[in-house]
């Protein structure tokens, strides 16, 4: 397993080598959230290889003592997605303001109630009880894993499992 920590502290120190074990150890799992999140794959690369640049130019600023490694990545991924997003799709996008400062609950929210009521998807989204809609918004909206997602609803991962599966088998159900 690989210390992502010391990784980073590789990286403000100059090695290279240090991104490449990142990129080889993470890059994968990173294109996959940037995929879910954007499904669109020439934005998930670009998001990918922005966080990258970001993590080679900004790895002094990480401080193991205020978090881990990995969530830390995941941020700045998580943040070019947004950024990508906003981008592409203006009309829905959350204001920059509100996306820097807004919490995971807050930008699930904000991104919740830009659908338009008769929209057919939040239409669908309303008739899932709380656990599931909150479950899917998180890995789709979010690309939180399932296991990020129990860690955050404080829910055991089998369960989140199931409302993620369960609630993408009633929209489907409900948008067809």
């Amino acid at each position: 397993m690989t210390d992502l920590s010391l990784l980073i502290q590789s990286c403000a120190a100059g090695e290279r080598s240090a991104l490449k074990q990142i990129m080889e150890t993470e890059g994968g799992r990173m294109l996959g959230v940037a995929r879910r999140m954007l499904r669109r794959q020439d934005l998930a690369e670009d998001a990918v290889q922005e966080c990258f640049v970001l993590l080679w130019r900004k790895a002094h600023q990480f401080d193991a003592e205020r978090g881990q490694a990995k969530a830390w990545i995941y941020t700045i991924l998580r943040n070019r997605c947004l950024t990508l997003l906003r981008n592409a799709h203006p009309e829905t996008a959350l204001d920059p303001a509100e996306a820097e400062e807004a919490s995971d609950d807050a930008i699930l929210e904000i991104a919740y109630n830009r659908l338009e009521r008769t929209h057919d998807l939040r239409i669908c989204l309303e008739s899932l009880d709380p656990h599931k809609r909150m479950a899917i918004l998180s890995s789709y909206i979010l690309g939180y894993s399932h296991g990020e997602i129990a860690g955050r609803m404080g829910a055991p991962l089998g369960s989140v499992k199931a409302w993620v599966r369960r609630g993408l088998l009633m929209l489907r159900e409900c948008l067809s």
